[in-house]
């Protein structure tokens, strides 16, 4: 709940309003809640005071927990140790998500000594200490890690949609050609602007039982690609990318087209991406396929 400053009132009879709902964002500029009344972004100088409110059990909590272990099963870490039910997880600094802790569960600890011993881990490993929050699935913990000074690093928006849906949205994709690991030149285009990946790389990339890559390619140039999982009967869509010289084309549908149908043979009936809040057009995009917001994650940061 937070309590919001408004206009209207006096140096001695100020006005509030109060705003119940789930923090979906925080920065050092505005938070984010997501109300009954959709969602509400307030100016942290507006706020006068927040408090936590003991949140219910529901079957939306489970399905965020459902859908974050899922997509962990998609993007294995190599290194992965377990405190209590939360997961530790390192990759020689190979994509944040591998490189984060997964606060889903109980830790087994109270909360302060839980973020110590997360921070603990990653110093341990000469890495900046992260933790991926999701939200509203586990708001004490992004509430005790705030209060202990870690800091916002951004907002990963979680989306989903039917996997039928998406069949029908896109082309099926079959110029693009499936196979079980990446090429050199997707290992390149995955590179990108990151510099040699480490050897942890291709471990996160291929550990998965049932994984697939697709690749769209001309005169045997690769121009788009995408890698798909299936883990828990959730197709995941990763890496979806196509050259700048290529763009424009339609070739990132055709290539979520061809993994859709490949997820679809393995038995999944909903997919999911990840993608960042900022990225605009990404999220046009996928909203044009269909996919909408399951829930969002904030991954903070504790500086040294």
């Amino acid at each position: 709940m937070v309590r919001r400053k408004v206009t209207g009132g006096t140096a001695e009879r100020p006005l509030f309003t109060d705003i119940l709902g789930d923090l979906i964002e925080i920065n050092e500029i505005f938070l984010t809640l997501r109300s009954e009344g959709g969602e509400v972004r307030v100016p942290i100088d507006e706020v006068h005071r927040a408090k936590t409110v003991p949140a219910r059990t529901t079957r939306r909590a489970a399905e965020i927990a459902a859908l974050e272990l899922a997509a962990a099963r998609a993007w294995p870490a190599p290194v992965s140790e377990r405190l209590g039910d939360w997961w530790l997880r390192s990759a020689e600094g190979f994509t944040g998500r591998a490189n984060s802790a997964l606060p889903v569960g109980d830790p087994g600890l109270p909360l302060p000594a839980a973020l110590d011993a997360v921070a603990e881990f990653y110093r341990g490993l000469g890495r900046t200490p992260l933790i991926d929050v999701p939200q509203p699935l586990a708001q004490p913990v992004a509430d005790a890690a705030l209060k202990a000074g870690w800091l916002p690093d951004c907002t990963v928006l979680v989306q989903s949609t039917a996997l039928d849906a998406l069949i029908a949205a896109t082309p099926d994709g079959a110029a693009c050609t499936l196979h079980d690991g990446p090429s050199d030149d997707e290992l390149a285009l995955i590179a990108g602007s990151r510099g040699p990946l480490p050897p942890a790389a291709l471990h996160v990339l291929t550990a998965v039982d049932r994984l697939t890559f697709a690749r769209y390619a001309e005169e045997g140039r690769l121009l788009a690609r995408g890698r798909g999982t299936v883990t828990d009967g959730w197709l995941g869509l990763y890496g979806i990318e196509t050259v700048p010289s290529a763009r424009r084309r339609g070739l990132a549908q055709s290539v979520i087209g061809r993994l859709a149908r490949w997820g679809a043979q393995q038995g999944a009936e909903r997919a999911f991406l990840q993608v960042e809040s900022s990225n605009e057009t990404a999220i046009a995009l996928y909203a044009r396929l269909g996919f909408a917001t399951h829930h969002r994650y904030t991954r903070l940061a504790l500086a040294a």
